[in-house]
């Protein structure tokens, strides 16, 4: 059964659709781009699958339920701008996530925050930008969740530090779960990508494997994803 799936899905703010007449299914043990250009309903669509919205009609389900209290406990999420709290530390926050999800792994976390060299004792006030999004991101990954939603997680770090998120998304992540990576940087994830969605003006204009996109147009996804939207 698919972990993630949408029905007709429309989300409009006040009568502009974000999101319209979407269809869609993400399953279990596969890692999906949810690629558009900015505007195209990403994040909708993720705050949608977390319960923070509310479709304007249609259907979203999260292991077969509407989202609520109930999935809230299959989903890791991390949103597209930095919201942990300046005053904690890494040790702190750790804490926090271990009280707040049973399945925080903070022996995960604590290895994960060593090979970065950041010091869980410091304030995370006290770290670069990048640094507190790496951490954001180490909380996200260090929970053992049914469906990890990840909007823009390489957004606002520089290159170099690209390839160490990308591969702490592959080494953590429960391989019986689906990560969904919402980004426009197309040439950064394909790599570590099973399947891709296109998805403009909140309408599906593609949705396959990356091997598939690959072969049907001898091209690479990224390429595909400037042909299609034109940049």
């Amino acid at each position: 059964m698919a972990i993630l799936k949408c029905a007709a899905l429309t989300k409009k703010y006040g009568r502009a659709p974000a999101l319209e007449g979407l269809d869609m299914a993400v399953e279990p043990g596969r890692i999906v781009g949810l690629l558009g250009p900015n505007g195209s309903g990403k994040t909708t669509l993720i705050k949608l699958a977390n319960g923070l919205l509310r479709p304007s009609s249609g259907q979203i389900l999260v292991d077969g339920r509407e989202p609520g209290v109930e999935t809230k406990k299959l989903i890791s999420y991390l949103p597209e701008r930095t919201c942990i709290p300046g005053w904690m530390s890494g040790e702190g926050l750790m804490g926090f996530y271990a009280d707040f999800y049973a399945d925080f792994d903070r022996k995960a976390a604590s290895d994960m925050l060593a090979r970065l060299d950041i010091d869980p004792r410091a304030k995370l006030r006290h770290l670069s930008k990048g640094n507190r999004e790496k951490v954001q991101l180490i909380m996200v990954m260090a929970r053992k969740a049914r469906l990890y939603l990840l909007d823009e997680p390489i957004g606002g770090v520089d290159p170099a530090a690209r390839d160490y998120i990308l591969g702490t998304i592959i080494s953590n992540y429960n391989p019986e779960a689906a990560v969904v990576i919402s980004t426009h940087l197309i040439a950064d994830v394909e790599k570590i990508l099973d399947d891709v969605i296109f998805i403009s003006r909140g309408r599906m204009l593609l949705s396959a494997s990356a091997d598939d996109v690959r072969e049907k147009h001898g091209k690479s996804v990224d390429e595909v994803f400037r042909e299609v939207f034109k940049c």
